[in-house]
């Protein structure tokens, strides 16, 4: 997937999940996402924030954390989460088309769709909703995480089973099969529990016992 059609996927993902978000009731708001520490309005701000967010403003958010960048993610999501709600949500559809990324080594259009995407999820599971995700934009969000070392490592974390999207041209690794849609695999590979309600295989056992590890 060039990078043209990466982009339009990380805007369609920000308006998708911005219309989800108008549905929530006040309460909604507050409840734990699937993103350990975070609410379900810390990880809609993070999403909007990084759709504004210029050099200036990560190297504001880089000094605040004392160049923790954990840290940095942490307490930014959970400042930018303390907004109202109608806030966040018109701040993401106003810089849905934001080419905006951190100043980061590697960042992209491909580590943005998957940030998208994989956040939807973190919100759109707690409700029970399945989140609308193109397959091809789940394997574009895909292809960025193998390749990442920090602060997720899954070629490292998940070697020994082979993943295979069932909805979509992906398949990584060796050993026993792990199966199921690309966007379950964004949760595997950035270590959801909540992928294994979504896959299967004989692998699926081993990727757990990693994971925990």
């Amino acid at each position: 997937m060039d990078k043209a059609r990466m982009w339009s996927g990380v805007e369609q993902g920000r308006l998708r999940l911005a219309d989800f978000l108008d549905g929530l009731r006040p309460e909604d708001w507050e409840r734990e996402s699937l993103c350990e520490g975070w609410r379900v309005r810390d990880v809609a701000a993070h999403l909007a924030g990084n759709a504004r967010f210029g050099v200036k403003d990560w190297l504001r958010e880089a000094v605040r954390a004392r160049g923790n960048f954990n840290r940095m993610v942490l307490e930014s999501g959970k400042r930018l989460g303390a907004e109202p709600p109608a806030e966040i949500v018109a701040s993401l559809r106003e810089h849905a088309a934001s080419r905006q990324v951190p100043p980061a080594p590697g960042a992209g259009p491909d580590s943005t769709i998957m940030d998208v995407l994989t956040h939807t999820q973190d919100i759109a599971l707690v409700f029970g909703h399945k989140a609308e995700i193109p397959p091809e934009d789940a394997v574009a969000g895909l292809g960025s995480l193998w390749k990442l070392r920090f602060p997720f490592n899954p070629r490292k974390q998940l070697a020994g089973v082979r993943m295979v999207a069932e909805d979509a041209d992906w398949a990584v690794g060796e050993g026993p099969e792990i199966s199921g849609p690309a966007s379950a695999f964004l949760l595997l590979l950035t270590n959801r529990p909540a992928a294994y309600e979504q896959l299967k295989g004989p692998g699926l056992e081993l990727a757990r016992k990693k994971q925990a590890a």
